[in-house]
């Protein structure tokens, strides 16, 4: 068992139940570090979910951390992180079966998202019904301009190349 914890510096701190700091999670998505004011897990444990003082929700990928703790390859992956709301986040929570993200702001809004990308899918008290098997188009509520960003797993673990580039003297240059 881990106990996850949010601070104002941004980080996540993971603790044993015996107290001991396990890990600390900073984001490396492009965002500056702003307070986290809300966490949590899917049901299985594979996933963690934060929200942050300014609005964004980020999504890491801690089911191969908690396998093997002791294991240093099996790392934490942040693998989404999205604008949800212009303010405070003050809630969450990950519906695992529709794989949909409740998220509640000071705005007074509460709006669904798709788990695995981010993709806006609508508000609680909306006219329509919600489409959530439609994730083609990608939509933004009305005071959110950024679209999300989902890293790429083959872009963290490219192998480096042996590159030679020998230096060649041009007199003429």
């Amino acid at each position: 068992p881990v106990l996850a914890s949010a601070h104002e510096n941004g980080c996540i701190c993971l603790w044993s139940i015996q107290g001991n700091l396990v890990k600390e999670l900073l984001p490396f998505s492009k965002l500056p570090t702003v307070p986290l004011t809300a966490l949590c897990t899917d049901i299985s444990t594979k996933i963690l979910l934060a929200g942050s003082k300014e609005g964004h929700i980020m999504r890491w990928c801690i089911a191969s951390f908690l396998e093997d703790q002791q294991n240093n390859k099996n790392q934490i992956k942040e693998e989404a992180c999205w604008r949800a709301h212009s303010t405070k986040v003050v809630d969450l929570f990950h519906e695992e079966e529709k794989n949909v993200v409740v998220t509640a702001s000071t705005d007074g809004s509460v709006r669904l998202w798709n788990a695995m990308n981010g993709y806006y899918l609508g508000y609680c008290g909306q006219p329509r019904k919600f489409e959530l098997s439609d994730t083609s188009r990608v939509i933004l509520p009305c005071d959110v301009n950024t679209f999300p960003t989902v890293s790429k797993e083959e872009s963290k673990y490219m192998e480096e190349e042996e590159l030679e580039y020998p230096l060649v003297l041009d007199r003429d240059k």
